[in-house]
């Protein structure tokens, strides 16, 4: 009997040990499921964390881009504009050097030969004043290494020699019609320096020097009427007088004129008895036809 029971036992154990198996894989699947489920879920947020991060990686990398694109390109525009601030007031330090030496070239002429004193004179205070402002003028250059020309233009190269070749009162007018078109050109263009140059230094350089080309101007005009008749003679002669020869009026006998010619003395204003009167050699009653 009781090994019936034990054969029994073992007959449904062998029974059942396939649908334990099959019980087993099931759960064993459902679990390998799962962690596929999980990794795939970490593959998405990966990808989708990846995706964001290159997003604000782009947006970032673009708004820092941006920001330093415009930051380049307002210092490029601020650079620009500075750089040609400077050039014009560099054009100006350039300009000034080649005028103040032209003013000493010519200053120099003048002093020797000029037959005004008075242009001599001028032109002596065009080599000191215009002399001590081109020292100046290269130390200022110096400091903003600016460098100025040793030599002057075709223009003022021309105009001296052609200064040079005069002599005399042609020489003053020639000369004083000059300096009086420079020293307006100066001016305007010194007040203009002083007034909206944007270098510190050399608008200050301007505004000092302003003052003596106005001077120098004034000297200009105001001697210009002494040089147009320096040397000149006055070759007008005295206003000649009526003539001697006056037909006088005559009051002698006899209703003509005396036939004699008037008495009047000295040259010019005929004289004597201005013609009237008795007329010495008339003849009484004959009327001259």
């Amino acid at each position: 009997m009781k090994k019936m029971v034990v054969y029994g036992t073992a007959v449904l154990a062998l029974s059942a040990a396939p649908l334990f198996a099959q019980a087993g894989g099931s759960s064993t699947q459902p679990r390998t499921g799962g962690t596929t489920d999980q990794g795939s879920g970490g593959q998405r947020s990966g990808s989708q964390g990846g995706t964001t991060a290159t997003s604000g990686g782009s947006q970032t990398g673009s708004q820092t881009g941006s920001q330093t694109g415009s930051q380049t390109s307002s210092r490029a525009s601020g650079q620009s504009a500075d750089a040609k601030n400077n050039s014009a007031d560099h054009h100006f330090v350039t300009e000034a050097a080649v005028g103040g030496m032209a003013e000493v070239e010519l200053g120099k002429l003048a002093s020797e030969k000029a037959s005004s004193d008075q242009v001599k004179q001028f032109g002596q205070r065009m080599v000191t004043d215009h002399g001590k402002a081109n020292d100046e003028l290269k130390t200022l250059a110096q400091s903003k290494n600016i460098t100025l020309p040793t030599d002057l233009d075709s223009k003022h190269k021309a105009t001296r020699d052609r200064l040079a070749k005069m002599s005399g009162e042609a020489f003053d007018r020639a000369y004083m019609q000059e300096m009086l078109e420079d020293h307006r050109k100066d001016v305007n263009e010194f007040r203009k320096e002083s007034q909206s140059g944007k270098d510190p230094e050399v608008k200050a350089w301007a505004a000092k020097t302003l003052p003596t080309l106005e001077e120098h101007l004034t000297m200009v005009r105001s001697s210009r009427g002494a040089v147009g008749t320096s040397g000149s003679k006055s070759s007008g002669s005295g206003a000649t007088g009526s003539s001697g020869r006056t037909t006088g009026s005559g009051s002698g006998a006899g209703a003509g004129s005396g036939a004699g010619t008037g008495t009047g003395t000295g040259t010019g204003a005929g004289g004597g008895s201005n013609g009237t009167g008795s007329t010495p050699g008339s003849t009484p009653g004959a009327t001259p036809r």
